[in-house]
């Protein structure tokens, strides 16, 4: 009873209560608001989420007013205790390998050894665990053979509804073949284009002037590719290459608030919905 006394006492004072926030902050949950509609129609611009920071281990704690590391990396791999790492399907929280301090929202599509190729409104994967996994686990409709092996098109649109193609709203398969002739200096081209002739004819020239009418990426070992659920309209592995696990923080877990900034309206219907069952139901719009 006495140390439950003391605890109170504690965190009732102004320096218990900043430690117990920073502790919240640094090792179990933050503050994170949708910027951009990369993620539509699962995540919208405008809704306010706590993160699970603790999802897959534990990172190295961040002041996140000046983004200032407060502890050494002594494992080598951004996390002061290693833990679960991102599986195919998550939606994941992580910073942007091109600065390592700005945080995104994607998800993982393919993860270490599985075999990528984008083509406009298709994403073929081959998963590292082979043709025999591919045909257990997915439907015969869904399976295509190419390059000796199969792949599996578009695997999470099933699953979640949220996925879309908008070409109304972008076209990134355009857009990645403007990056891929170095027309875009702040993206370093991280697909190669290929021509696969199961996929039909020949959309352009590659930048040595080879046919080409898709893009081709082999995720690296320990990393994670990672796309938005609004596939034209978005800045994401595609355009500046996989994630490693030292820049993973943690997963959405639920929104507390959700503002539409265009009709100056609160989504009522969103406030108090955990992520995990969102991305499941049919888009709310």
């Amino acid at each position: 009873m006495e140390f439950l006394r003391k605890l109170h006492r504690f965190s009732s004072s102004w320096t218990g209560t900043v430690i117990i926030v920073l502790f919240l902050i640094f090792f179990v949950v933050q503050s994170f608001v949708i910027p951009s509609g990369s993620m539509k129609r699962t995540l919208q611009i405008g809704d306010f989420l706590f993160a699970k920071k603790f999802s897959y281990g534990i990172p190295l704690p961040v002041l996140p007013w000046v983004n200032l590391r407060l502890v050494p990396d002594f494992n080598g791999n951004g996390h002061l205790i290693e833990g679960p790492k991102p599986q195919r399907g998550d939606i994941v929280i992580f910073l942007y390998p091109g600065d390592n301090k700005t945080h995104y929202v994607k998800r993982c599509v393919a993860t270490g050894g599985d075999e990528v190729v984008y083509q406009d409104k298709h994403l073929y994967i081959h998963f590292a665990e082979g043709d025999e996994y591919i045909k257990k686990n997915y439907k015969p409709e869904k399976i295509k053979r190419f390059r000796d092996k199969l792949w599996v098109d578009n695997p999470y649109m099933d699953r979640f509804p949220g996925i879309q193609y908008a070409p109304e709203h972008g076209d990134a398969f355009s857009a990645l073949i403007t990056v891929n002739r170095g027309l875009v200096p702040r993206y370093i081209p991280s697909m190669s284009p290929i021509y696969i002739e199961e996929l039909g004819d020949i959309i352009t020239t590659s930048p040595s002037g080879h046919p080409m009418n898709a893009f081709y990426k082999k995720v690296e070992k320990g990393q994670y590719y990672m796309m938005g659920d609004n596939r034209d309209n978005s800045a994401d592995s595609r355009f500046w290459g996989s994630v490693p696990y030292k820049n993973i923080i943690g997963k959405p877990w639920f929104i507390y608030f959700s503002w539409d900034n265009n009709t100056k309206t609160v989504r009522w219907d969103r406030l108090g919905t955990f992520v995990d069952d969102l991305q499941y139901e049919k888009p709310r719009y």
